[in-house]
């Protein structure tokens, strides 16, 4: 169950890292071109800050583990992907985005099972 574990923190902290990056880097109007409709309810600040975040749980996702330094930080960032999750799939209901909402639930159960994993029996 470890490696799985590792396994599933890792694909979800790239995913988390490619999204963050992005909406970081990105100016707003090309990420709603690209059809991230859901970025002209927010400000570019709000954006960008959005992908911080997902940066820093990928990062804390991984690092702490691996370096064994603080890995209490790795089911922290796991809830608080949990937590983005929430607030984007409450985003795409408002906005009757179907599709996006499945996208959300699915890496809210993948991280809902790290931060359990590594809360709960495999801890390190």
């Amino acid at each position: 169950m470890n490696v799985a574990l590792w396994i599933v923190a890792a694909v979800l902290g790239a995913v988390s890292l490619a999204g963050g990056a992005m909406k970081m880097v990105q100016p707003t109007e090309k990420l709603a071109a690209s059809g991230y409709g859901w970025v002209e309810d927010f400000g570019p600040g709000f954006v960008k800050a959005i992908g911080a975040l997902e940066v820093l749980a990928a990062v804390g996702l991984i690092l702490p583990a691996a370096l064994d330094i603080a890995p209490v930080f790795v089911p922290l960032a796991a809830a608080g992907t949990v937590l983005l999750m929430i607030g984007a799939a409450a985003t795409h209901l408002r906005r009757h985005e179907s599709q996006a909402i499945a996208v959300n639930t699915v890496l809210l159960v993948v991280a809902a099972f790290v931060a359990w994993g590594r809360f709960g029996p495999y801890a390190f």
